[in-house]
């Protein structure tokens, strides 16, 4: 079974990988299209180089070691980003179970902005995730998931145990705790976005969510809006 998370970035999703990887007999892979997308993009993100030299940028060979790991493990918890999929051709994504993980873009865009400081609606990926989720409810084998990070913080033991019934796994209180620091399916960009969960045993609320947004996202909230009310429909836990 591969469970696909597809998210906006300064998400919970890092987390949520933490989280699934504390299961036996489960894989998780961090984030297998970035080198392919900055490739594709020609976006400066930080450790770029490092990212593109540290693994593959060629669909093709991404997608054929995702579906050679789904042999060997019950089951392969995807991490992605909704902007990742840009370029691509989605029909690989019909046969997973698709969980779209949402935010609040306010705080999205705000904490984006505190790494990238002029963000754009591609590079917080809710344009995607909206397009995405129409793409699977479409095509897609099972029916999509979609789930506000809100929901999981507030409860993480009710909303972890839904999520888990909904994908047909049981749910292993493990999944609610970790050890502090990396691990080692780290992409080599943890070092610029992974602060926060290096530092958590757990789902956590930041203080940091209560940021202002910078004045000149505000343009970018209003176009982001829209996009995250139309998944906010789907969410349910």
């Amino acid at each position: 079974m591969i469970i696909n998370l597809i998210s906006c970035p300064r998400n919970i999703s890092t987390a949520m990988m933490y989280s699934f990887a504390r299961r036996s007999a489960t894989k998780v892979i961090d984030e297998p299209f970035y080198a392919y997308y900055l490739e594709f993009t020609g976006l400066d993100h930080p450790g770029r180089e490092d990212i593109l030299q540290s693994m593959s940028s060629d669909p093709d060979d991404i997608l054929n070691e995702i579906f050679q790991l789904e042999k060997k493990y019950e089951v392969l918890f995807l991490k992605n980003m909704a902007q990742h999929h840009t370029g691509l051709e989605w029909d690989y994504l019909i046969s997973m179970r698709n969980v779209f993980l949402i935010r609040d873009p306010k705080q999205l865009i705000t904490s984006f902005a505190q790494v990238i400081t002029k963000p754009t609606l591609q590079d917080i990926g809710l344009k995607e995730e909206a397009e995405l989720l129409d793409f699977v409810k479409e095509k897609g084998k099972f029916e999509p998931i979609v789930v506000d990070s809100n929901d999981i913080l507030s409860d993480p033991e009710s909303g972890l145990s839904s999520l888990c019934e909904r994908v047909g796994i049981p749910f292993k209180s493990e999944m609610l705790s970790w050890e502090k620091g990396p691990i080692p399916e780290d992409g080599s960009w943890a070092k610029y976005w992974y602060k926060n969960v290096h530092n958590s045993t757990g789902f956590i609320k930041q203080k940091t969510s209560k940021r202002p947004l910078p004045t000149h996202c505000e343009p970018l909230l209003r176009e982001a809006q829209p996009y995250y009310e139309k998944l906010k429909t789907y969410s349910s836990l």
